[in-house]
């Protein structure tokens, strides 16, 4: 799923400058730029996580009358995309073991556990180019994240855990926008919680049309539309489907919200309407362009002139599939051209 070889590398020449500049003053280190960006990267990875799991919670406790095929817990280790190392690990896919995998397993590089561990790395690593309230709100979740993990917790406590990770990330969040200067500190910083959030919006959507619906259960049919209902209070994006649409839960208008509606901030068009802003700033106050911004704009002008019915026509799960291969290579041109 992920790129996860992120964050404090080993061996890196970190300590070189990068070239002189148009705005010297602007100039950072690959090494701080680095872990901005992998700080970003993984918390926004560790809401996620939680966010998968409050769904996939959600959807076992639907009645039997449903007609669910028990697929749910599976899907969540698709969703997550580990698989492998989740076969590897425990074999079969129930509540017990996918919950401790996704949430505290420390084999478990994206588990949440360890994406909040290496938030804080980085963010120590860095400190002093964070803000005091950006520092507290990693540092504080660290240390809670550990009484947590000395808990027996029943569902009652994991679900007010899940709801936790969910308010570290959006405090952390908060606190980069309101306190963070604008300069390439932040925009780093930014491009990390707008690329992680394009692949995982895009794998949600995937999940469910793919794996999620057993074959023999009617589209659009009970467990169909309660499915879609909870991707879209997965995403939060409930409200602002019925305010947008005001018709009944479809796919193809979730799918419209969730890939080409700019004003929904998961969407692919707003992560990338974002990512392309964001190195374009980087752009102008290095005072040269490159392969990252081109290939932004190439992602961002491809989403503005598609449209609903030729994704669903040539196929949800292709465009998908070609989007995070996309997404993945703009986060490797990202690296190549700035963090290392």
């Amino acid at each position: 799923m992920h790129n996860i070889n992120g964050g404090i590398h080993p061996g890196r020449n970190a300590d070189t400058p990068r070239p002189a500049t148009k705005r010297p003053e602007l100039t950072m280190l690959s090494r701080t730029a680095d872990s901005l960006y992998w700080v970003s990267r993984y918390v926004e990875r560790a809401e996620y996580l939680a966010r998968i799991l409050d769904a996939t919670t959600r959807l076992t406790n639907l009645p039997h009358a449903y007609g669910g095929a028990g697929t749910e817990w599976q899907s969540a280790v698709s969703t997550a995309g580990c698989e492998e190392a989740f076969a590897k690990a425990y074999g079969e896919a129930n509540e017990r073991n996918v919950c401790d995998f996704l949430t505290f397993n420390p084999d478990n590089h994206s588990s949440i556990r360890n994406c909040l561990a290496l938030a804080r790395s980085n963010a120590r690593a860095v400190r002093t180019a964070l803000t005091s309230e950006m520092w507290d709100a990693l540092n504080g979740a660290w240390l809670e994240l550990q009484r947590f993990e000395k808990k027996r917790m029943d569902r009652e406590e994991f679900a007010r855990f899940l709801e936790w990770v969910k308010n570290v990330s959006l405090v952390f969040d908060g606190s980069a926008y309101r306190t963070m200067l604008r300069d390439d500190g932040y925009w780093f910083s930014r491009l990390g919680v707008y690329v992680e959030r394009a692949d995982n919006t895009a794998r949600i959507l995937d999940v469910k049309y793919h794996v999620l619906l057993p074959a023999n259960e009617q589209v659009g049919g009970s467990l169909d539309y309660f499915q879609w209902t909870t991707v879209l209070r997965e995403v939060s994006a409930l409200t602002a489907y019925h305010w947008v649409y005001r018709e009944a839960v479809k796919p193809l208008l979730i799918a419209d919200l969730l890939i080409l509606n700019r004003r929904m901030p998961r969407s692919l068009a707003s992560c990338y309407e974002n990512i392309s802003r964001f190195l374009d700033a980087l752009g102008d106050a290095y005072g040269r362009q490159g392969p990252a911004q081109r290939q932004a704009r190439k992602t961002l002008a491809n989403l503005n002139n598609t449209r609903i019915d030729d994704i669903f026509q040539h196929g949800l799960h292709e465009f998908i599939s070609d989007f995070i291969t996309e997404n993945n290579r703009l986060g490797g041109t990202i690296i190549e051209q700035y963090l290392q």
